[in-house]
């Protein structure tokens, strides 16, 4: 030991040289009067000189030796407690000496405490225990509360408390309830006294080393580590208060912890305390060296123990470092786990009160349910039957400096399992490098995930570079230990290190020789061979969730290594190897993360070669060689794979983004005409195939040799089977993975493949089977949640009708299809039923409300797009067909007539031809307006095929001919019998008689009416033979024809070759409140056409809105933000290209008659020099439309502050055009009328800087950019895309993350997508997430259920009272 101590050893008194009788004696008389006369005022001390003093105390030190049998050794305590505190309160009974020179004599009554604490046979005594804490307390008291203690004894006090320490924690062992209670309070009083002392008269160096040299010598013992980790968070505490300032996330410790630190230690003095109590256990790592441990007899003889404690203690101080870097980064919180869950965890004894961190067994992910807790480091044993690995022989590599990255806020940590007591024995040395097979009894405890929310790293954390200087070299060789006896400290180092560079700053350059060693040691830690180690496995995949999205140099190098782990991970069901240590389910989580950013780097980087050799370490089957592209088929393997085996809603959902995101980035790049991935390997032998072994059993995998028939096409059929075979098998009993499955299934419906027209018809024909499982379910099992999934089917059956109409051309499809609606309108199916009836006739009686309107808009698409060709215009209206006639009298309006149909449809005619060329056709323009929309349409009557007609249809009418000549030809008399002359002579039959004579009939009444009947048949006959009379023939004139009508009466016309003309339509039925099938409107009443107006307003389709920004690195200020997208030079050209995919430019201008319409521009037209802004919705918007949805894209500028966020002025009337088409014209609305929906905004943010997400401005946008009634941010959904170096777009995404119904896909926090397909699933995540917030709201309805309450209003309000001949009559006159 250090020779600085060598005078403080225990001072030996003369006592000890007579017999041990003699002493004692001496001891008892001298010290029983002393002790009597303490604690009584009136008592003074007998002891007036130094030399009686001096001898007393030589008798005193004596007596502190003696054997615990009696109570002299107590008293001997009592009388030296009572004389320390001369230096705070001196009192008479304190000899005068003391009281005169208190600092001298009390450096030398600590020197004689030393003897108390000496080792002896007794000292595992309660009474020994209470002595101890006696003497201990007196000091702190001492320390504490005298304010004029000298240097000199402030390093006596410090080296008093390492002797006595040194003297407990140096033997191997400190077994006992007793010893463990006394070296906790030694130690706690010594870092207690130790921070005092910094704070009041800071030690010296030379003390400094001193302490460090000892307690190097006692980390073995649990307790040293435990409060040397206890003080380092305290002090840190502070540290990031003054290094960082108010505005860093606040280290919170517990109160106990921090009040060790003096509040009135000044800053320097932290700063100075934290550096050298951080190194004053020398490195951490050397625990795991027997070598550097074994340097003292007593620590020699502990590493040879075969079941020691240093493997958990080791553990435990690379979890204090990381508890450490975790504050650094700003993403620690306190862990209110109960002490004795943890203890039980770590091994150290129960009675230590110590505070519990996260682990670095956890994936950071901001706002993420998930945070990470102590893993059940006892390594529980695996359960009998799985496949346990073995250690692999790691070599150790050269010692480097470190570097820090931040890790952003969508990364996660996961918190691993807590094993009881039974399962946290310490780890037994065995000869075989596979001790992980030496067990065969299950756990003993199951694992338990912790959910609380950690807080996601701050933006002003330091550079990673300082935070690898100070930390790096501890993990890094803490992450190079080649036995896995140490597997949990070194997976909790490598862990730490993934956090770190996964938390690099978007700008920020990590030293080159950080990142290779780095890389090494992800390289060593990925193996998933026999021999590799799962908790480090397990650790690195944990905490490297968002490792290739942070723009490290070179991170791609560990592609085909990260591969491999993943797919040991998700291909294997069970999990055996991890189940220990880590949450199974976390774990995966964790996988598919880290899969889906590896996705697009094959399509991105196809041709990048990827080989990693190091000098052999490594064979062939653990790193693949090849091109990147060679690597896709793998990973199309692990994503279908991933999905078998997944078992957690939560990651399936991911699992199933990812999918999508894919399928539409590899169409996206056929159709640009990328060439096929067809790739071989270049290096000989790779086309072998190769076969992995995990704990599934071997499985085979493809060589670098095949060729990639991976082609958007096939993955989609792929996608597509597997979606419509799980959806109806074993997904359709959960809620939230169905709706993310209908969801995905509907995007891939809007994905542009060649594909079979079969395929197609396959996944329709699977969502209607879905339907119709969930709709016949009993009667308990019903809810608002089920009728949600119900709904979203209906909507995922509608975007396939309108996307691929070609379908219903199959008789089959569309009775499939029809078959469902009336399903979801009436509640079942006719074919179903024993006799046939009538759809009229059928009792309505369907699941819910909700499913009956969303089987209506089925019903609706359908008719819009079976057989549909092209109308006429979909934005007409009266006054634009009175303009379309280039008529200008404005009482024209009148001539229009308004009929109501099935008291839901609004008919309104225009008997007026276009011209004067079509006058002499029947012409008729309707404007038919219903729940689905309001659509014009023209009929004109023409007796010649299209392809001969000409303009007129005069040349039909004969005109005038010559007149005929009276004498030409020979004239003879003919007689025309009315019935065959021999009609007499054929015989009868029944049936002639079958209609009797008239005679026979004739009633009485009627006989005078028979007789003016035959009188007026006389009259006729005598008329007609007076020609034949005089002889004389009759000149008969030509026929000529009528002349052409003009009035052609069409709407009468058109409403009877409809069948509408009918006694049975006119009828009133007699019920209160129940129309006639066709009835008319009076339009002549006061606002009727105000209301028809505000019916044109109402949207037929869902209609969105979205607010993008755009945010410059280290921006906070609205007004910066918002003035950003006035100049192209202010914001990156991808963030236009981005802009242009979204959607077309759509001008808005104020038409004359006070209505807003829209225009279709080219975007470059627009864009200008502009930076975005020209889209604030003042004169330009983006615009994407398709037949069911409609979704508005606005950014916000500086000079439009004025925009309301609270609008969707994306209210507007569906085109009636072919729905293929998706950027069709329509009319923009900003003012309309509201209606009941759900109020919603999405923001799409685009961020140079990741780190500038936390800081993002909100409220301060909001109100900036608002004139109304300020909305919750709760109604916020926040879509933050942060290009990448790669090219490549990170997704961070921020909702509602209480909904019941999961993630919200295709954008999933953690996203990383190709520019290519980043519009489309922006437009997607908009689509969906404005979805889910209407199933969730009980106040949202359908588009075509307010239009139908509104023109319900129209007819109630309107109608005209006519009787059933006036009906008939107003048909035949002008309106």
């Amino acid at each position: 030991m250090d020779q600085s101590l060598s005078s403080e050893r225990g001072h030996v008194s003369v006592l000890s040289c007579f017999p041990p009788s003699v002493g004692k004696d001496v001891v008892v008389a001298v010290v029983k009067p002393l002790r009597a006369g303490l604690g009584n005022p009136d008592t003074c001390s007998r002891l007036y000189t130094d030399r009686q003093v001096k001898w007393t105390m030589e008798v005193l030190c004596y007596g502190l030796t003696l054997p615990l049998d009696g109570d002299t050794v107590k008293m001997c305590v009592d009388v030296y407690t009572d004389w320390l505190m001369a230096l705070v309160s001196p009192r008479d009974s304190i000899p005068l000496p003391i009281r005169r020179e208190p600092d001298l004599y009390i450096q030398q009554i600590l020197r004689h405490l030393i003897s108390l604490f000496a080792p002896r046979s007794d000292q595992v005594s309660l009474v020994y225990l209470s002595l101890c804490q006696q003497v201990l307390c007196a000091v702190q008291t001492l320390a504490r509360d005298s304010a004029v203690m000298s240097r000199d004894t402030w390093q006596t006090l410090l080296r008093f408390l390492l002797r006595i320490n040194h003297t407990m924690l140096a033997p191997p062992n400190t077994t006992g309830v007793v010893s463990e209670q006394l070296s906790h309070l030694s130690m706690v009083v010594l870092f207690e006294m130790w921070l005092l002392s910094c704070s009041r008269c800071f030690p010296s160096h030379s003390l400094w080393l001193t302490g460090r040299q000892m307690l190097s010598s006692w980390r073995h013992q649990p307790v040293v580590v435990e409060q040397w980790c206890r003080v380092n968070t305290a002090l840190t505490s502070r540290l990031l208060l003054l290094t960082f300032g108010p505005s860093f996330p606040c280290f919170e410790v517990p109160d106990e912890d921090a009040a060790l630190i003096p509040a009135e230690m000044d800053d320097q003095r932290v700063s100075h305390t934290w550096f050298r109590f951080l190194h004053l256990l020398s490195n951490p790592v050397d625990l795991s060296r027997h070598v550097i441990v074994g340097t003292t007899p007593s620590s020699q003889e502990e590493a040879l123990r075969g079941d020691n404690l240093l493997p958990k203690i080791f553990f435990r101080a690379m979890r204090g470092v990381s508890t450490l870097v975790d504050a650094f980064l700003g993403v620690t919180v306190v862990n209110k786990e109960p002490t004795q869950r943890l203890l039980s965890n770590t091994g150290l004894p129960q009675s230590i009160h110590f505070r519990d961190r996260l682990p670095s067994l956890g994936v950071a992910l901001t706002r993420s349910p998930f945070k990470d807790r102590l893993p059940s480091y006892g390594l529980s044993r695996p359960r009998s039957g799985s496949a346990p690995p073995t250690p692999v022989n790691i070599l150790s590599m050269l010692s480097a400096p470190p570097s820090i990255t931040s890790p952003p806020p969508h990364s996660r940590r996961l918190k691993p399992a807590n094993v009881s007591k039974a399962t946290s024995k310490p780890l037994t040395t065995s000869s075989s490098p596979h001790h992980w097979k030496t067990s065969s009894q299950p756990p003993a405890s199951t694992t338990h995930l912790c959910s609380s929310p950690r807080p996601s790293p701050s933006p002003l954390r330091c550079n990673m570079d300082s935070l690898l200087h100070l930390f790096g070299c501890w993990l890094f060789d803490a992450a190079q230990i080649n036995h896995n006896r140490w597997a949990a400290g070194r997976g909790e180092a490598c862990g730490t290190l993934c956090r770190i560079f996964t938390c690099k700053k978007t700008a920020e350059d990590i030293l080159p020789i950080y990142l290779s060693r780095f890389y090494l040691v992800l390289l060593q830690g990925l193996q998933v061979s026999e021999e590799a180690c799962p908790p480090v496995l397990a650790s690195i995949l944990l905490n490297s969730t968002c490792l290739f999205c942070c723009d490290l140099k070179g991170v791609n190098l560990l592609l085909p290594a990260f591969i491999s782990a993943v797919e040991n991970v998700l291909l294997d069901r069970d999990l055996l190897r991890f189940k220990n240590f880590v949450t199974p389910v976390d774990l995966r989580r964790a996988s598919i993360f880290i899969l889906l950013s590896l996705l697009p780097l094959p399509l991105h980087f196809p041709s990048v070669q990827s080989e990693v050799l190091l000098d052999g370490q490594f064979s062939g089957d653990d790193v693949t060689a090849g091109t990147y592209q060679s690597l896709m088929p793998r990973l199309i393997s692990v994503l279908i794979g991933a999905l078998h085996t997944e078992t957690d809603a939560s990651n399936t959902q991911i699992i199933l983004a990812a999918m999508l995101n894919l399928v539409q980035d590899l169409a996206l790049l056929e159709a640009a005409g990328q060439p096929k991935q067809e790739t071989k390997s270049q290096h000989s032998g790779a086309g072998r195939p190769r076969w992995t072994t995990g704990t599934s059993g071997p499985r085979r995998t493809r060589g670098t040799n095949t060729i990639l028939s991976h082609s958007a096409g096939i993955l989609w059929v792929q996608f597509v089977h597997l979606l419509t075979q799980c959806l109806t098998a074993q997904w359709r009993n959960d809620s939230a993975v169905c709706l993310s499955a209908l969801e995905v299934l509907g995007g891939l419906a809007k994905v542009e493949v060649n594909v079979e027209q079969s395929e197609r018809r396959r996944a329709l024909s699977s969502v209607c089977c879905y339907i119709e499982f969930q709709c016949s379910r009993p009667p308990p099992l019903h809810s608002r949640d089920l009728h949600s999934i119900i709904v979203a089917a209906f909507t995922c059956l509608n975007t396939w009708v309108t996307r691929h109409p070609a379908m219903l051309d199959q008789q089959e499809c569309l009775l499939e299809v029809l078959e469902i609606v009336e399903l979801g309108i009436s509640g079942t199916k006719s074919k179903r039923e024993e006799e046939v009836r009538c759809k009229e006739e059928k009792e309505l009686n369907p699941v819910s409300l909700r499913v009956k309107e969303a089987a209506e808009v089925t019903l609706n698409c359908v008719m819009q797009v079976l057989g549909a060709v092209p109308s006429l215009g979909g934005l007409l209206d009266e006054d634009a067909l009175i303009r379309c006639y280039s008529l200008s009298d404005s009482s024209l309006r009148k001539k229009f007539r308004y009929f109501v149909l099935d008291s839901s449809v609004i008919m309104a005619m225009l008997e007026q031809p276009q011209g004067p060329e079509d006058a002499s056709c029947p012409s008729l323009a309707m404007l038919i307006r219903g729940p689905s929309g309001r659509h014009s349409w023209t009929l004109q009557l023409h007796l010649q095929p299209r392809e001969g007609r000409t303009h007129t249809q005069h040349f039909l009418i004969p005109g005038c001919r010559a007149a005929a000549q009276e004498d030409a030809g020979i004239q003879c008399s003919i007689k025309n019998p009315q019935f065959p002359e021999n009609i007499e002579r054929v015989p009868s039959v029944k049936a002639d008689r079958s209609i009797p004579a008239l005679h026979e009939t004739v009633t009485e009444e009627m006989q005078p009416q028979l007789e003016r009947l035959q009188t007026t048949f006389q009259r006729q006959q005598q008329v007609e033979a007076q020609p034949l009379l005089s002889g004389r023939s009759v000149v008969m004139a030509t026929c000529r024809p009528p002349p052409p009508v003009t009035g052609f009466q069409t709407a009468r016309l058109f409403l009877s070759h409809l069948g509408l003309l009918t006694p049975e339509t006119l009828k009133d039925p007699g019920t209160s409140g129940v129309l006639a099938q066709l009835v008319s409107l009076d339009s002549s009443l006061h606002g009727f056409s105000e209301d028809l107006k505000r019916l044109d307003q109402l949207p037929s389709r869902n209609c969105d809105s979205a607010f993008i920004f755009y945010i410059r690195a280290g921006q906070r200020m609205a007004a910066e933000i918002l003035s950003n997208v006035e100049s192209s030079s202010s914001v990156l050209s991808h963030f236009l290209d981005f802009l242009s995919s979204l959607g077309r430019p759509m001008e808005v201008r104020q038409h004359q008659m006070g209505k807003v319409i829209t225009d279709s521009l080219e975007f470059p037209t627009v864009i200008g020099d502009s930076g975005g802004g020209v889209f604030n919705g003042e004169k330009f918007i983006l615009m994407y439309a398709d037949a069911l949805t409609e979704i508005t894209f606005i950014v916000p500028s500086s000079s439009s502050h004025k925009a309301n966020l609270q609008k969707s002025p994306g209210e507007v009337e569906p085109p009636t055009e072919s729905p293929s088409n998706p950027y069709s014209g329509s009319e923009l609305r900003p003012d309309s009328a509201a209606q009941p929906t759900v109020e919603l905004n999405v923001l799409i943010v685009w961020v140079e800087s990741f780190e500038d997400i936390e800081r993002f401005p909100l409220s301060d946008l909001l109100s900036e950019t608002s004139t109304h009634t300020h909305c919750s941010v709760s109604n916020f959904q926040l879509i933050f895309i942060h290009p990448l170096k790669t090219g490549l777009y990170r997704i961070c995404f921020h909702g509602n993350t209480t909904s019941k119904f999961g993630s919200v896909v295709p954008l999933v926090n953690g996203s990383v997508v190709s520019k290519r397909s980043l519009g489309f699933l922006v437009r997607e995540m908009v689509i969906n997430c404005c979805h889910r917030r209407r199933l969730d709201s009980d106040s949202a309805h359908l588009p075509h259920i307010i239009r139908k309450h509104m023109i319900s209003d129209i007819i109630h309000r309107y109608l005209s009272c006519r009787s059933e001949p006036s009906f008939y009559s107003a048909l035949f006159q002008d309106p």
